[in-house]
C-alpha cells in the first residue's frame, strides 16, 4: 500500500481521506439546504442564513474545519497520485481499465482538480466579497407608504427593523451646516449608530442573495457562469459516485450486509445533491 505523501503511516491516510471526505459530504448538504433557500425562500431568509453561517461560533469552527479538510483532501490526494504514478513509469502493454474499475475511479484526480479549481473560483466571486469588499451592498426593503410613493430602508438584523435610507449618514464625518443633520450613521459597513448619541443600535444585513443574482443574470457572463458551474456539478457528481462509498470501505465500514446500502446512499447522494447545486443556477439565469 502506497504511503501517503502528508501522512507517514498508509493506515492514517487511508482514514484521514475517508473521514475529511465523509466531513465534505456532510458540508455539502448543509449547503446545499441554505442554497436552496435562493429558490423556495425569499431574500431576507438568505441573507439571514449568510450572517448565521458568517458569525456564528460554532459555524465558524466548522468553517475552519472545512477549510482544513479541503486542502488536505486536494493536497494528499494530488501528491499520492503523483507518487503512484512515479512508482509505475512504464505501463503495461496491453490494459483494459474500464474492465475492472469505473470511469469515476479512474479519474478521481482530474475530478477533484476540477472540483478543487470551482470552489477557489467560488469563494473568490461569494465568499471573499462577503467578508472583504468594501462595496458589498447592504440589503434594502421598498416600502410602500401613500398611494403610488414608496421609501426605500435599509434591513437590521433583528425583526422589523427597517430604516430609511435618506435618513443614514455613510460613514463618521459631520454633516455639512447647511444641510439637516441626519437620524443615523454608519459605521465599519455593517454598524448602524445613532448619529446624535453615539450609539449603537442595529446591525444591517449584507445583501448576498443580491450579488447572486447578478452574478448568474449578469448580462454579458451570467450564461457562461451558469454553464461553469453546471459542469462543476458533474465532476462533483462523478466524483462522489466512486468517493463516497471507497470512504466507508477505506474505515472498514463494509462488508455483504451493509455494502449494498452503503453504495445505494453513496449513488443517490451523488446524483441528487450535485443535481440539485446545479438547478440553483439554472433557475437563477432563466427565471429573470
Amino acid at each position: 500500500m502506497a504511503k501517503s505523501a502528508l501522512l507517514k503511516s498508509s493506515i492514517a491516510k487511508k482514514y484521514w481521506m475517508a473521514l475529511t471526505g465523509l466531513f465534505l459530504c456532510l458540508f455539502l448538504a448543509g449547503h446545499l439546504a441554505g442554497n436552496l433557500q435562493l429558490i423556495f425562500g425569499d431574500a431576507l431568509q438568505f441573507n439571514e442564513y449568510a450572517l448565521f453561517m458568517t458569525t456564528n461560533p460554532a459555524v465558524k469552527i466548522l468553517s475552519y474545519l472545512t477549510y482544513i479538510s479541503i486542502l488536505f483532501h486536494a493536497i494528499d490526494g494530488f501528491l499520492l497520485t503523483y507518487q503512484n504514478a512515479k512508482a509505475r513509469p512504464i505501463g503495461y502493454a496491453k490494459t483494459n481499465p474500464s474492465a475492472n474499475s469505473s470511469f469515476s475511479s479512474r479519474n478521481m484526480a482530474v475530478l477533484g482538480t476540477i472540483v478543487l479549481v470551482f470552489i477557489v473560483t467560488h469563494m473568490v466571486n461569494f465568499w471573499a466579497k462577503m467578508h472583504f469588499d468594501k462595496n458589498m451592498p447592504l440589503m434594502t426593503k421598498s416600502i410602500e407608504g401613500q398611494p403610488g410613493m414608496k421609501q426605500d430602508f435599509y434591513v437590521g438584523t433583528q425583526s422589523g427593523q427597517y430604516y430609511p435610507i435618506d435618513q443614514v449618514e455613510i460613514g463618521t464625518h459631520t454633516e455639512e451646516h447647511n444641510h439637516a443633520p441626519k437620524q443615523f450613521k454608519l459605521v465599519n459597513k455593517t454598524e448602524l449608530y445613532h448619529a446624535q448619541a453615539n450609539v449603537k443600535i442595529t446591525d444591517l444585513y449584507k445583501d448576498l442573495h443580491k450579488i447572486t443574482m447578478a452574478f448568474f443574470r449578469d448580462a454579458k457572463y451570467g450564461l457562461l457562469f451558469t454553464i461553469g458551474y453546471v459542469l462543476a456539478m458533474f465532476a462533483l457528481g462523478f466524483h462522489l459516485w466512486h468517493g463516497f462509498s471507497s470512504a466507508f470501505q477505506s474505515l472498514g465500514l463494509n462488508g455483504p450486509k451493509y455494502t449494498p446500502t452503503i453504495k445505494f446512499i453513496g449513488k443517490a447522494f451523488s446524483v441528487i445533491v450535485p443535481l440539485l447545486f446545479a438547478i440553483i443556477p439554472l433557475y437563477i439565469h432563466f427565471t429573470k
